[in-house]
């Protein structure tokens, strides 16, 4: 798969705009700001593709990334602190429940959970949605970086807990900024999802 080969398809907000295709795809779900976007970039080497923003809830589409005409990458709308109002909300809840429930081609939605904070009430809800919809649970533990060593292993046995993760279960530590969890990410894609 060339990484080189990237593009945004398409922002939807709707089923009849989704990309027609049989391609295999990967999800990534999480609160405003948990760093979906940041993670598209570096699963791609890229600075830019994915818009990053210090604001929480600038995705407000779902954005469909082609890999090498092989596998699209799939950002989904943050929930949570965004500032946007209730029927905002309203419209990504509906727009994210339609996605992980009609598309076909679906093969994973990651979970991505910010390692220095306690899941909260609304991963704990998309994490429901997610088994349901694919089986296992695959979480990403973001800004692992900036946790002292100290701390790192104490954050991954909350999540675990906190999400009640089990056997089957993938949990991978990631950082944009020291680069790790990358290369786990991408074995777990090429070994699950594009055999």
């Amino acid at each position: 798969m060339n990484l080189n080969n990237v593009t945004l398809t398409i922002s939807a907000v709707k089923k009849a705009q989704y990309p027609k295709s049989d391609m295999p795809e990967i999800a990534f779900a999480g609160r405003s700001n948990v760093g979906k976007s940041s993670l598209i970039n570096r699963l791609l080497n890229r600075k830019s593709l994915a818009r990053v923003s210090s604001k929480p809830g600038k995705t407000a589409t779902i954005n469909f990334y082609n890999i090498d005409d092989s596998l699209y990458l799939v950002d989904l709308p943050g929930y949570g602190f965004a500032r946007v109002s209730p029927q905002e909300k309203k419209k990504w809840a509906v727009m994210i429940d339609e996605y992980l429930n009609t598309r076909e081609t679906l093969g994973q939605v990651v979970l991505l959970v910010d390692s220095r904070h306690k899941p909260t009430e609304d991963d704990k809800t998309m994490l429901g949605f997610i088994r349901h919809a694919c089986g296992r649970a695959v979480v990403v533990a973001t800004k692992f970086d900036k946790l002292k060593k100290s701390q790192q292993d104490e954050s991954l046995r909350t999540i675990i807990s906190e999400l009640k993760l089990s056997g089957d279960d993938v949990i991978i530590p990631f950082s944009t900024v020291a680069d790790f969890g990358s290369e786990e990410l991408w074995s777990y894609i090429n070994d699950e999802i594009m055999h």
